[in-house]
C-alpha cells in the first residue's frame, strides 16, 4: 500500500498541450507543469511525457504512489497499440508499453473522455451520481462514462464515443455531412468540435472565424454568429439527446474549449426535450467543475488510494 504522503501523478497529453499534475491523497493539487505538444513526433512525445513527469514529481517532493495518461484515444484490447486517436501520430503505437519503459515504472493510460467523466464523478460536477457522461468540446469531440465512480470503457474500449456516430434527425444540408478523419462523413465531431462550428460559420459567411469569435461576436450582437451558434446548439441538443435515450445519466458534464460558452447550459436542455424519450428530463448538464484541469486530475485518479 501506497504511504499516505505518496502522490499520484497524472498526465493530459492534448493536441496542443501536455500537462501534468501531482495529486495528493485528499484531491489537492501538489505541484502542476504544462509544455507543448510536440505534434507529429512520436518519439518526441514519449520523451516529453517522461521529463514532464520527472519535473512534477520533484517539484511534488514526494514518492509517486502511481502514474495515469489521459490519451485522445483508446488502447486497443486486441493488439495493445493506440487506435481513435484524433492525434493521428500515436495510432498503431504500442504506447503503453513505451511509456512503461521510459518511465520505469507501471502507468495506466485511458482515453481522455473517460479521464474528464472520472474526474467530475469523484469531486466535481458530478459527485455522487452513479452515472456521469462526460463529454470533450474542443478540437475533436470525445464522450466518456463513469459508473459509481469507476470508468466504463467497455470490452471494445469504445464506450462513450458518441462523437463517430451520425448526427442524430438531420435538418436539411446536413447529410450526408463533412468528411471526417475516421474515413465517414457526417460524425458528430464534424459538427460539435471546434474546427467545426467555426467551418460551419466559414460556409455560411466567408468569414473565417475561431469557434471563440463566434460565441463572442453571437454575444455582442452579430447575427451571422448567432445564426451559427443557433445551428450548434440545436446539433448539441440532437446529439446529446440519443444519449441521453441510450444511457439515461444522471449528469452530462461538458468539458473543452466550447464548454466555456455560457449559453449551452440553459439553451441545449430547453432543446433535448423534443427529442427525449420520456415525459420528463432530469439529467442535469453542466460545466466541468475542475475546468481544462478535469481530465489530468482523471488521470490521476485513475490510481485508486489503495492501489499497490
Amino acid at each position: 500500500m501506497s504511504e499516505p504522503s505518496a502522490a499520484r501523478i497524472g498526465v493530459d497529453l492534448g493536441g496542443t498541450k501536455i500537462e501534468a499534475l501531482a495529486l495528493g491523497p485528499d484531491g489537492q493539487t501538489r505541484a502542476r507543469r504544462r509544455i507543448g505538444s510536440p505534434r507529429g513526433d512520436y518519439d518526441a512525445t514519449v520523451a516529453a511525457i517522461r521529463e514532464l513527469v520527472d519535473a512534477t514529481a520533484h517539484a511534488a517532493r514526494s514518492e509517486v504512489a502511481g502514474i495515469g495518461i489521459a490519451i485522445p484515444g483508446a488502447i486497443s484490447p486486441a493488439t495493445g497499440r493506440v487506435k481513435n486517436a484524433n492525434s493521428t501520430w500515436l495510432i498503431g503505437r504500442p504506447f503503453e508499453r513505451d511509456l512503461r519503459q521510459a518511465l520505469g515504472q507501471p502507468v495506466r493510460l485511458e482515453n481522455d473522455a473517460n479521464c474528464l467523466a472520472l474526474s467530475e464523478a469523484v469531486d466535481g460536477a458530478g459527485s455522487g451520481a452513479d452515472m456521469v457522461f462526460g463529454v470533450v468540446l474542443g478540437t475533436g469531440t470525445g464522450g466518456g462514462l463513469a459508473i459509481d465512480g469507476r470508468v466504463h470503457a467497455g470490452p471494445n474500449r469504445i464506450a462513450g464515443e458518441w462523437g463517430h456516430n451520425p448526427l442524430p434527425w438531420p435538418d436539411a444540408g446536413e447529410a450526408p455531412g463533412p468528411a471526417c478523419y475516421c474515413g465517414k462523413r457526417g460524425c458528430i465531431e464534424t459538427f460539435l468540435s471546434g474546427p467545426g462550428l467555426a467551418a460551419d460559420h466559414a460556409a455560411g459567411t466567408g468569414q473565417d472565424l475561431t469557434a471563440k469569435d463566434i460565441a463572442d461576436r453571437a454575444q455582442a450582437g452579430d447575427a451571422a454568429a448567432e445564426a451559427s451558434l443557433a445551428r450548434y446548439e440545436r446539433r448539441l441538443a440532437k446529439a446529446l439527446a440519443t444519449v441521453i435515450n441510450v444511457l439515461d445519466p444522471d449528469i452530462v458534464v461538458l468539458g473543452g474549449g466550447l464548454s466555456n460558452i455560457d449559453r449551452l447550459y440553459g439553451t441545449v436542455p430547453a432543446l433535448w426535450d423534443a427529442y427525449i424519450f420520456s415525459d420528463m428530463v432530469a439529467t442535469r448538464l453542466a460545466p466541468a467543475q475542475h475546468g481544462d484541469s478535469s481530465g489530468v486530475r482523471g488521470a490521476a485518479w485513475l490510481w485508486p488510494a489503495d492501489a499497490p
